[in-house]
């Protein structure tokens, strides 16, 4: 069985008819997500790859408390920006259901969010219940929970069905939490989460032994940021994503970034 993981593109109104390379975008299709189908080993974790041209629509998602099985927390590190181009993660002050369900209904919800300016380094965790949006001229790694529900609260105008009282049951009306973001430097490891619901971290070469021992001898997600690794003899290039029995079970490039993700049990 092979080592990388299938890849499937999805289109999206605010998708992109030309994606960065080594991307290609079919012909005729504005192709906004490219998602790795989780395999039966890490079946929690969904990885995509998300390039806006539009604005996406402000949105929420639950918790597993609050829809069990179907709940979704994730993080975004942005890879590319372009010039003005921004994340809006959680409200300027705190907002109250009853106000937030109005301003959603008369489209102010998105100047009420908090907009950061993005450049590629910059991360997000985003915790379920969070109301954000990502702004045009981005592109980012999303790593999630394995679930697509998503209770749309604003979307433009677009014809798109809305999801306002599902939406507002679950949603904070709270600014997002400072440690909850960081810019990552060019090159170096870093650790991006450390639970409750999964691990991520950026390896820088090959990891040491205490790294190694820290994710045990469980299945580990790996996404290559600018040189190939290997799992099995394989070699697992940038732009795709591999599943290894381990860390461990990894070769890295001595000077190559990797993503390394694994479920908290």
């Amino acid at each position: 069985m092979s080592a990388i993981l299938p890849t499937r593109m999805v289109e999206k109104p605010w998708g992109r008819d030309v994606l960065p390379a080594p991307f290609t975008a079919p012909r005729g299709q504005r192709i906004g997500e490219v998602w790795f189908e989780p395999p039966p080993a890490l079946p929690e974790l969904l990885i995509k790859y998300i390039f806006t041209s539009e604005k996406l629509s402000v949105q929420v998602h639950p918790s597993d408390a609050q829809l069990p099985g179907y709940g979704k927390e994730e993080c975004w590190l942005v890879i590319a920006a372009e010039p003005g181009a921004a994340l809006g993660v959680g409200f300027r002050e705190a907002l109250s259901a009853a106000a937030m369900r109005a301003a959603a209904l008369e489209g102010s919800i998105e100047r009420l969010l908090e907009w950061y300016p993005v450049s590629a380094g910059d991360f997000f965790y985003i915790p379920a219940g969070t109301v954000h949006a990502i702004g045009a001229g981005v592109s980012l790694i999303e790593v999630q929970q394995t679930s697509d529900v998503t209770y749309r609260l604003y979307d433009y105008g677009r014809p798109r069905e809305l999801h306002l009282d599902e939406g507002i049951a679950v949603a904070r009306g709270e600014p997002h939490s400072e440690a909850l973001r960081k810019h990552l430097d060019a090159t170096g490891a870093a650790s991006l989460v450390e639970g409750p619901l999964f691990r991520l971290d950026r390896i820088a070469g090959p990891p040491d032994a205490a790294t190694c021992a820290s994710y045990g001898d469980a299945p580990v997600l790996a996404i290559p940021l600018d040189q190939p690794v290997t799992i099995g003899g394989e070699v697992i290039a940038p732009g795709s994503c591999g599943l290894a029995p381990s860390l461990a079970a990894i070769g890295f490039a001595n000077d190559g970034l990797c993503l390394i993700t694994q479920p908290c049990k």
